[in-house]
């Protein structure tokens, strides 16, 4: 509660020894080394409240920093909670930023100037001036490779010397041309007085470095800094944090070596377990309690970082499921695995929302949609973008906000569905991917707000719900609608679920194959750590042997002491995995021109996608008419009963029994079970139910 008087004591009461150590270590440097799960963020949020409480800080002078919206808003609000509530707890580059704005004006006699919203259009003018032809991938290196040398505080002139000693690659760009695009780039946006991103940390510490009169001011309004997720500041961070700092000693950071995983985007991690190096008189504290998983997955994240610099997690939750191991013939063989255990965890009593699929790059992602949707399972992407950025979702929030004050205390639950049906919600999932599907997604998770709202409470009002999504969007709590999320490594850290199933887990991909020095695996290393410590009770972790029947690829080095090595895959998925490599072995032959199949839409339909079809057109009608009118009776998109591309090998092969049905690749038991006496009775037929109206476009997979 805000301004409530907070016992010291009853502050040190809920923490654990290691806890209590970092709330009581108020004065001089200190560094908190936190694995995951230990909760860290508590431990700096009490040793703030407990210095306020204790009268040792002033609140107004601590600056809590960290790198991203969501975890200052969480830091904030349990500040807030705490009794530390006129704390500053923000970004990086939203404190930077106020300070900019603050200070720039005085410095300079006139505005800062206005912040670039993306970098793209005018790296891509840059290069145009240097006659350089880039396609959209090489730009997108570009600006990646931009920010890199602006957070490692690196002009022009520097960066392609340091570039060139660190061996780096841009596209299909040597390091001398990208410093020429650089310094393009650079000049454009002094013509155009515009500063980007990295700009806001470099303006904010030139006032510092340049303006003493400045620089002390701003020390005589922060004295108390807290540095959160340490192991992520880059070499521009630094240097602003000293810059804020001065020579006083009072800082506490906190971070986890096991899960620097942004060393591409100029993360340094040697700030972190270098502190004591550069401070001897600092105190240091290790977090090594794992509230979050079960003592299987807690050791399975140990093995993983064994003899790397890491701390030894010890679990303290119950003993819960062993690690499932899943070893398969090809990736479309994985994502069945992967839904089928899904499928059991939910059968269960784990819901959808508490389960998710972590893999190394957005391109593993389709074949697990595909494979999801065949079972009906609920599901949404999860980008980088932020999620109360999305056009879709400012706009809706506008709408509830409106509505709100014009009738504050209307009953939400069907005025919600009413005004985001009018902006593209419907109640069923669309049967397109892609931009379409990312809306309706944006705003599901928002319905699914109200309905968690309307459930604790049924008299929940506009008011409530208008509150309740700012108060959330301030803290960028973001949202789950009811599905399994599907994320990248790199964007699940910070996150968790009850049931994690980490993919792709075999060389080229885990690590990947662009990672070539030991420093790089390492970090790829780490992000399998990362993935393995979202799980709190059930983790799956699975490889393929090969890519849509390809070369064969081995499973990561990193599950050596960790994976079963006695047998193919573990407990009751053996058997299924055998069956699979059998059916998939059956269907990699072209049954037209006889040449193998090599993706997993050919081995759907059991012939390459350009040679001739041989399937009766009218049957194939009668099928598409059949799904559509299941799919309305069921109300659920018609991709989700059958594909057209499993349509289409229906036609072909018309299957006389169950056996045969299941022989078709992409068909599992619980869809043979769902509708394969409907379909065996059509095929029967001859196609004689007719065509159907017009059907909508869904994507082959």
């Amino acid at each position: 509660m805000v301004g409530r008087v907070v016992d010291p004591d009853e502050l040190l009461s809920a923490l654990d020894p290691e806890q209590r150590a970092v709330a009581t270590a108020l004065q001089g440097p200190l560094v908190v080394l936190a694995g995951a799960g230990t909760g860290k963020t508590r431990a700096i949020t009490h040793r703030i409240a407990y210095g306020v409480a204790t009268g040792t800080y002033n609140p107004s002078q601590v600056l809590a920093v960290t790198f991203t919206t969501r975890a200052a808003g969480e830091m904030r609000h349990r500040l807030r909670e705490l009794g530390a509530s006129r704390v500053q707890a923000r970004t990086f580059h939203s404190a930077a930023l106020a300070q900019a704005r603050y200070f720039w004006p005085r410095v300079n006699g006139g505005e800062l100037p206005s912040v670039l919203d993306n970098k793209m259009s005018l790296v891509a003018e840059a290069a145009g001036r240097q006659r350089i032809r880039v396609d959209t991938p090489l730009l997108r290196d570009l600006v990646s490779e931009i920010s890199w040398a602006k957070v490692c505080n690196l002009v022009p002139e520097q960066y392609a010397v340091r570039a060139e000693a660190l061996g780096r690659k841009v596209g299909s760009l040597d390091v001398a041309t990208a410093a020429k695009v650089f310094g393009a780039y650079e000049g454009l946006k002094r013509d155009r007085e515009r500063i980007d991103f990295e700009d806001i940390l470099l303006c904010a510490a030139s006032v510092l470095a340049d303006q003493p009169e400045v620089a002390a001011e701003f020390r005589r309004t922060y004295r108390w800094f807290v540095v959160d997720e340490y192991q992520d500041v880059s070499p521009l961070q630094q240097a602003l944090l000293d810059l804020w700092r001065g020579d006083r000693s009072d800082i506490c950071v906190v971070g986890d070596p096991a899960q620097t995983i942004h060393t591409f985007a100029g993360a340094r991690s040697d700030f972190l377990t270098g502190f004591t190096r550069r401070h001897p008189d600092a105190t240091e504290v290790r977090l090594v309690r794992d509230y979050r998983s079960t003592p299987q997955v807690v050791a399975a994240a140990n093995t993983v970082m064994t003899k790397y610099e890491a701390v030894t997690l010890q679990a303290q939750q119950p003993s819960g499921p062993d690690v499932a191991f899943s070893d398969n013939a090809d990736e479309a063989s994985e994502a069945r695995s992967v839904a089928a255990w899904l499928t059991q965890l939910n059968a269960r009593g784990v819901d959808w929302r508490d389960m998710a699929i972590l893999f190394r790059v957005n391109s593993q992602s389709p074949a697990y949609e595909a494979a999801l949707a065949d079972r009906d399972i609920p599901y949404l992407v999860r980008g980088a973008e932020r999620f109360y950025d999305r056009p879709e979702v400012r706009q809706a929030m506008l709408l509830i906000r409106a509505d709100a004050r014009t009738d504050p205390q209307a009953p939400a639950a069907e005025r919600v569905r009413a005004l985001l049906g009018g902006v593209g919600w419907t109640a069923q999932a669309p049967n397109s991917a892609g931009a379409v599907r990312e809306r309706w997604e944006s705003l599901a998770a928002l319905v699914q707000v109200v309905d968690d709202l309307v459930a604790a409470d049924p008299g929940t009002t506009m008011e409530t719900v208008a509150v309740e999504l700012g108060n959330r969007a301030e803290a960028q709590h973001v949202p789950t609608a009811d599905g399994v999320t599907l994320a990248t490594l790199h964007s699940a850290k910070g996150l968790e679920w009850d049931a994690v199933a980490v993919v792709g887990v075999q060389e080229g991909t885990l690590p990947f194959v662009l990672a070539n020095s030991d420093a790089e695996v390492a970090e790829e290393r780490r992000l399998l750590y990362v993935g393995i410590t979202r799980a709190r009770t059930h983790l799956h972790v699975s490889w393929s042997r090969s890519r849509n029947g390809g070369s064969r690829r081995q499973p990561s080095r990193f599950l050596d002491g960790l994976r079963p090595v006695d047998r193919s895959a573990a407990g009751a998925d053996a058997p299924q995995a055998r069956t699979r490599r059998r059916r998939s072995a059956q269907s990699e032959k072209c049954r037209t021109c006889g040449e193998g199949l090599h993706s997993a839409a050919e081995r759907k339909i059991g012939r390459h996608a350009d040679c001739p079809s041989d399937y009766d057109e009218a049957l194939l009608e009668s099928l598409k008419e059949w799904r559509r009118r299941t799919a309305a009776e069921a109300k659920m998109p018609a991709y989700v009963i059958f594909t057209d591309a499993t349509l289409v090998a229906l036609a072909e092969s018309t299957p006389r029994d169950e056996r045969e049905l299941l022989r078709i690749h992409g068909l599992g038991r619980v869809k043979v079970d769902k509708y394969g006496e409907d379909v065996l009775a059509i095929i029967a037929a001859g196609g004689g139910s007719g065509p159907g109206p017009e059907e909508t476009q869904e994507s082959v997979v």
